[in-house]
């Protein structure tokens, strides 16, 4: 009876913490002594190290469809903000054409994801 009431508060938490939000997709961040995670935000965009590009979960196969529905939904959300998660291994140039598609949809607000320096890599 005993081990039954210790196994269901362990089965429980470990549910709760399998049920958190994920808004992007797993990649390895590069670190920062500055970063932070209280930016509130609405669209996440994914660049993983293959050179593959993920608007939230979903895969986008041109920078062009990119800006297209970045354009709607800048229409749709005032004052959208977007958060680019770009693996370590991805090339600067790649992180830059990105950001330009976003400029040029009207979106202001961008942030660049990267981990605090003192997170262990799992």
């Amino acid at each position: 009876m005993i081990d039954t009431m210790f196994f269901l508060p362990v089965f429980f938490m470990i549910a709760t913490l399998s049920m958190t939000v994920e808004r992007g997709l797993p990649i390895n961040l590069p670190y920062a002594a500055t970063a932070h995670y209280d930016i509130q935000q609405l669209v996440t965009l994914t660049l993983t190290k293959d050179g593959k590009l993920f608007f939230e979960k979903e895969e986008v196969n041109s920078l062009s469809e990119l800006g297209q529905r970045l354009s709607k939904q800048g229409k749709r959300i005032q004052g959208l903000s977007i958060v680019i998660n770009a693996d370590g291994a991805v090339e600067h140039v790649k992180v830059i054409e990105v950001m330009d598609i976003v400029r040029q949809s009207g979106i202001k607000k961008i942030a660049i994801a990267t981990r605090p320096k003192n997170v262990s890599v799992k």
